[in-house]
């Protein structure tokens, strides 16, 4: 039985990387918006659904994430509407990860989990943080969002105080060396506490 590790954080907090230092270290990986992605691409599963409730954010057969970003921003129901489509997509998809997996640890990337109840289908829970500076400086960094944009996202998720108070392991960010001895260190104790006892 392998041990299942949420990962979670805030927009520009370092999770991806802090997530490919996990599978550097042998352990399986399974990615929430790699997973929205799929379902957004064509023949995707939540194309069909998204185009019969809004057809304006989808582009050459598949769903628009600068589209949807325009959407939620205009309509505050859309939001929920497209989360009822792509969180069953994303749960099933997770299902299938977790049922052919073989590593001894494996790393769920999602950045809602607490926010969707999913710290209570994992095992542990590590949270990446930086200073809040640092985010904002990452995220504007990457040129894909406005400051609006990045407001909204932080608006619809838990504090990352908040998120750290409720996570089994905290790991700062602030340098790759630092967090990689940190992810170390977790890795050791998951196998010591729980894989050899």
């Amino acid at each position: 039985m392998s041990f299942k590790l949420g990962l979670t954080g805030s927009i520009g907090m370092g999770k991806t990387r802090t997530a490919q230092i996990f599978v550097s270290q042998g352990c399986g990986y399974w990615d929430a918006d790699s997973s929205v992605h799929r379902a957004y691409d064509v023949n995707g599963a939540a194309v069909a659904p998204i185009l019969e409730l809004f057809p304006e954010v989808v582009e050459a057969g598949c769903v628009s994430r600068e589209a949807i970003k325009d959407l939620i921003l205009k309509d505050s129901t859309a939001l929920k509407k497209i989360e009822q489509i792509v969180h069953p997509l994303v749960a099933l998809d997770r299902e299938r990860f977790t049922q052919h997996a073989e590593q001894d640890i494996l790393v769920y990337d999602i950045p809602l989990l607490f926010e969707t109840s999913g710290h209570r289908r994992v095992d542990a829970v590590a949270c990446v943080y930086t200073a809040s500076i640092e985010q904002r400086r990452r995220v504007m960094k990457r040129g894909n969002m406005s400051s609006e944009q990045l407001d909204f996202i932080l608006s619809k998720q838990m504090p990352i105080d908040e998120k750290l108070a409720m996570s089994d392991y905290c790991i700062e960010t602030d340098t790759l060396p630092h967090a990689t001895q940190q992810v170390l260190a977790i890795l050791t104790a998951i196998k010591e506490r729980f894989l050899n006892a």
